[in-house]
């Protein structure tokens, strides 16, 4: 473990449980705090970068963006990945052969409005006929988050929602929300802190009031077959991949190059670009 990767508590059976009932579990003070201000100085110059270019920055609501990006990107994607509470969350509910097949960062700015509620993509037969999670989302804020500057609000439980009724499977109807609001619970992570969550489980970004951006790191991970690498790009220089550990090899399977093309973003979520109605 790097001195970025502060000891925490790992107790596989809570981890197990907690996302298996809520569908999202926090660890507080996994990281240090002058790792996630270099983890933002990385963010910023990236989105800098994609904004600079078509396709590099997709909108995912009124002043609100999603950028995909290589593993190369972040001088700290090593201590994420290898982070002993981030492989014993994948291990747990995905099992020891779970794959990274997303890499990126959602920034709401200044005037975000709230998004529709949504999942990140329908659920997977494994989940419906299986009772089975297939997929997490690992989240890193980059600033302590305050009411103000629009936190992430869930709905613990829906994962198992099977979402029949949902638009393309990701948007329940407007006639449905008042069961997401009652359980709905907004997060405050701090810096240095990180979660995991099942994309299924009912979410949306909420209004920034605040004159303060709020970038979050995303860790896209798939049990093997899931299927969600389709929607990304990840790749990685041969100079790269040779000095990685063999522990972030094994679960790196994505192209080595010898030069790296700029992502341009895949994952579009058309329901989202307009923000709440």
């Amino acid at each position: 473990m790097t001195a970025a990767a502060l000891d925490v508590p790992i107790d596989i059976d809570v981890i197990r449980e907690t996302i298996h009932t809520d569908g999202i579990i926090g660890c507080p003070g996994a990281f240090s705090r002058a790792w996630v201000e270099q983890l933002r100085e990385d963010v910023e110059a990236a989105f800098a970068e994609a904004q600079s270019r078509e396709g590099g920055a997709v909108g995912r609501g009124p002043n609100r963006y999603y950028v995909e990006i290589h593993p190369e990107a972040l001088r700290g994607f090593v201590d994420l990945v290898d982070h002993p509470w981030v492989r014993a969350t994948c291990e747990t509910v995905l099992g020891p052969d779970y794959q990274i097949v997303e890499v990126g960062f959602d920034i709401p700015f200044a005037g975000a409005k709230n998004q529709p509620w949504h999942r990140d993509f329908p659920a997977p037969r494994e989940t419906l006929e299986e009772g089975r999670l297939t997929s997490l989302a690992f989240n890193v804020t980059c600033v302590d988050t305050e009411e103000d500057m629009g936190p992430f609000e869930i709905a613990p439980g829906t994962h198992w929602d099977e979402g029949e009724e949902f638009d393309h499977g990701m948007f329940p109807p407007k006639n449905e929300y008042s069961r997401f609001e009652e359980r709905a619970v907004r997060k405050y992570p701090r810096m240095g802190d990180i979660s995991a969550r099942s994309a299924l489980t009912v979410h949306r970004g909420t209004r920034n009031e605040s004159a303060t951006s709020r970038p979050v790191l995303v860790l896209g991970v798939d049990a093997p077959g899931a299927g969600n690498d389709e929607k990304h790009d990840l790749a990685v220089t041969r100079a790269y991949w040779e000095g990685l550990p063999q522990r972030v090899r094994d679960h790196l399977d994505c192209p080595i190059v010898e030069e790296l093309t700029p992502i341009t973003q895949k994952h579009t979520i058309e329901g989202l670009v307009m923000g709440e109605a």
